[in-house]
Parts: C-alpha cells; sequence; structure tokens
C-alpha cells in the first residue's frame, strides 16, 4: 500500500507541475496557501532546519522529498505565486482576518525568496538579513551601555577576583541538580499551564512530552508535531539554573510555543481552513512572533513578584535549595537580562566580520557574562542560526510595547492576557505591531 501511494504520487508529480497543485484558479487564496506550503517543503530538501513543523497532508511532504526541485526552480514558482497573491490583495474596507491573511503570506513569502538567495550564494550583512528575514532591524548597543549593567553587578557581587569568576561561583549555588531537574521543570510546567488556562482555553486533548538531550546549540526546543501535540526538548550539556525552571516551561511551554501553536492549528487550520499554517518555516516574520511571546509570556503568566514567590514556594524547594535566596538571586537575575543585547551584538559583529570566532566569545564572556562553555554554545548557535538571534531580545520588546501600549499592564493583568491570545492566535506581523 505505501509503494503504491510512493508510486502513484511520483507519477501525478511527473505529469503536472508541482507548484500548480489543482485546477482551482490563482484568484482562490486557499489554492495560493497550498502553493505556499508546498514550497516551504521543497525548500526544506535544502535546509535541514526551514521547517520547523509540518502536520498537513502528509502526500504534500512526501511529494517534496521526491521530487527534490531544484533552488532556481524553487525562486521561480514563488515568483509566480507573489504575483498571484498581489493580484488578489484585499480593498482595506475588507475584514481584518482576510487583510491579516494576506498580508501574513506576502510578506512571509518575502522571507522565503531571501532564504532561498542566501542557500544560493547571496550574501547579506546583519541588519540586512533579519530585515529581509524577521521584518525587523535590531538596535545597536555599544560597550558603553554594558558597562553601567556589569557596574551595577559589581555592587551586587563584591570580592577579589574577576567579575566573571564571581558571578560563576553565585551562579553555582542556584544549579537545579541533574536528579531534581525533571520534577522542577515539571512542577514548572504544572504551574504554567494552570495561569495559563485561567485566561486562554485549549482544546482538552493537548498535551506534550519531555525528553532531555546533549550536543545542542540551543537550550530548548519544542518540535510541534500537529493534533495539539508537542515534544519539548532540554538541552542539558550545561548546567541549569533555577530560574530557568519557569523561563523553559513558559517559553516552550505555556503560554509560549506549545500554547502557540496549539492555537495556530486550532483557531486557523481547523478553524478556518488556513492551511498556511499548518507549516512553520523557521527563517520567517513568524519565528519573531514565536520567540518574542515565548520570552515575553514568562512575565504574563508570573506579573511582579509572583515570579520569585513562586521559585521561593516551588522551584527551589523541588530543586533541593535555599529558598531564602530566591529574592536576591532574582535581583542578578534582572540585572543579566538588560545585558541580554550584548548577544546580538555579538552575533551582529562577528557575522558582518567586525570579530572572529575567538573575540566573539572574549566579548560575550565581557559583556554578557557567559561562561568560556556557554560562549562557545553560544557561538555555534549564531553559526548555525545567523541573524534568528534578534527573535528573542527585540521580539520581546516588539510583543511587550505592542501590549503594553493598550492596557496590557501589571495594573490590568486580564487586558494583558486577552491582548497577549489575540496575538499568539492571529497572523500578525512583526512590522504592524510596532507603533
Amino acid at each position: 500500500m505505501v509503494l503504491a501511494l510512493i508510486l502513484l504520487t511520483a507519477l501525478a508529480v511527473a505529469s503536472s507541475p508541482w507548484w500548480r497543485p489543482d485546477p482551482r484558479p490563482a484568484s482562490d487564496v486557499n489554492a495560493l496557501a497550498e502553493r505556499y506550503v508546498r514550497l516551504v517543503l521543497a525548500l526544506g530538501q535544502h535546509d535541514r532546519d526551514y521547517v520547523d513543523a509540518y502536520y498537513g497532508p502528509p502526500e504534500w511532504r512526501m511529494e517534496a522529498e521526491l521530487t527534490k526541485v531544484s533552488l532556481d526552480e524553487i525562486d521561480e514558482a514563488s515568483v509566480d505565486l507573489a504575483g498571484d497573491l498581489a493580484a488578489i490583495a484585499p480593498a482595506p474596507s475588507a475584514p481584518e482576518p482576510a487583510r491579516l491573511r494576506h498580508q501574513y503570506l506576502t510578506r512571509q513569502l518575502e522571507a522565503f525568496r531571501a532564504r532561498v538567495a542566501i542557500l544560493n550564494g547571496t550574501t547579506m550583512r546583519f541588519d540586512e538579513e533579519s530585515k529581509a528575514l524577521y521584518d525587523v532591524v535590531a538596535p545597536r548597543h555599544t560597550e558603553q551601555e554594558f558597562l553601567g549593567v556589569l557596574a551595577e553587578l559589581e555592587q551586587r557581587l563584591p570580592g577579589s577576583g574577576a567579575l566573571l569568576d564571581r558571578y560563576e561561583a553565585y551562579r553555582l549555588r542556584f544549579v537545579i541538580p541533574r536528579a531534581r531537574l525533571d520534577a522542577t521543570f515539571r512542577a514548572a510546567i504544572d504551574e504554567c499551564r494552570a495561569r495559563t488556562l485561567k485566561h486562554i482555553t485549549l482544546p482538552k486533548e493537548e498535551s506534550f512530552t519531555v525528553e532531555y538531550v546533549t550536543g545542542k546549540s540551543w537550550s530548548a526546543y519544542n518540535w510541534y508535531q500537529g493534533g495539539y501535540r508537542s515534544v519539548i526538548q532540554v538541552n542539558t550539556d550545561l548546567p541549569i539554573h533555577a530560574d530557568w525552571a519557569v523561563v523553559l516551561a513558559c517559553h516552550e511551554g505555556y503560554p509560549g510555543h506549545h500554547a502557540y501553536n496549539v492555537l495556530l492549528e486550532n483557531n486557523l487550520v481547523r478553524g478556518r481552513g488556513w492551511r498556511e499554517f499548518s507549516v512553520y518555516p523557521l527563517f520567517t516574520p513568524q519565528s519573531l512572533i514565536a520567540e518574542g511571546s515565548g520570552d515575553y509570556g514568562v512575565h504574563v503568566a508570573f506579573p511582579g513578584l509572583d515570579r520569585v514567590a513562586f521559585a521561593r514556594r516551588v522551584v527551589f524547594p523541588a530543586a533541593g535549595l535555599d529558598a531564602s535566596a530566591a529574592a536576591g538571586y532574582y535581583d542578578v537575575v534582572d540585572l543579566l537580562e538588560r545585558l541580554a543585547p550584548a548577544g546580538d551584538e555579538a552575533a551582529r559583529r562577528y557575522l558582518d566580520g567586525q570579530l572572529d570566532a575567538e573575540g566573539t566569545i572574549r566579548w560575550l564572556e565581557t559583556y554578557a557574562l557567559h561562561s568560556r562553555a556557554r560562549a562557545e554554545q553560544r557561538l555555534k548557535f549564531i553559526d548555525q542560526y545567523r541573524s534568528y538571534v534578534i527573535n528573542y531580545t527585540v521580539g520581546k520588546d516588539i510583543v511587550a510595547r505592542w501590549v503594553e501600549s493598550q492596557g496590557g499592564t501589571d495594573a490590568d493583568p486580564g487586558r494583558r492576557w486577552e491582548l497577549f491570545e489575540d496575538l499568539i492566535s492571529s497572523p500578525r506581523l512583526p512590522s504592524s505591531l510596532v507603533r
């Protein structure tokens, strides 16, 4: 049966152009959406990181694997698709969902073409690449900006020796022991899920499994499977500290990536029949929304002092750590968050040729307070994902400003949840959030 299906698919592919999979007119947006999905799957044959998730018809994936269309053919097909999309642009008076859908498909396709160009050898500077792929440019930061934060940390962590050494020694007190990691992480997930479900309705059958892995350039990853299911992998190459239990549970689970993908599948793919959301192409504006909302989701779920209170009550005891030290620890964590843009600046300078690999590691050690091992892991991430790094820091800032400018603040958490849900269940673009 499987062999017969493969042969039938191969015959169908051979007898008709794969980029026009059915006879529906080009004015049908659903037909254009299907062409977009098949293009993404075709590009995934050239770029192993490109298709982050897919849960559409399995024969479409099989078709992409069998045909292995060239990059030039893929680009040519994307030009045709862009023209057909432009020809059916909805009027300004059209309902918002129709306008958002068309804008989303158009901009995602532009990012798609930029990725094809990169794979074909086009060289872009960091800012040019991030604009082309993610719809934004990261702000520039100078060493002087980070020195102010480092001076505050000097006061917070007094003693002799280099600040990085003192910081690392301090952080060792808050490492979650490997034997307690799963229990601690699951306690955080349970709380994140409970808090999310108070404000966002998710399908009853949603679920995910957790795996612990090594040898990765990232700290954790959500692999969405479709059917409201995810696999969350946590990388244990480096020590995992107490604050990361909640960060990873929120970012990868609730109300982050898992909730985000579940809502897209439930509301857009199943609810509206928008098949373009059955595939997630990684190097596109969608990732800035996904990563930015994942990072901001921590503050949505744990506003104000809730994060410290939960850490003291649940996370630290589960990890076997001294709960009385939680408040002071989070003071340091909050200062470190202000150094996050140093990672973007390191990536910009490295990818633009201003720093070599060793210089980038030293920059991360000096201005981001990364240990040597963490800086090396970060460099591997930059090598693999390039300007993708901005999606966390810049994405979080953009999401935060959009939500909070409309009243979604600590003073009105209900409004914040309402706006956050709207964002993660609708086809909005990063540039549309900038006010």
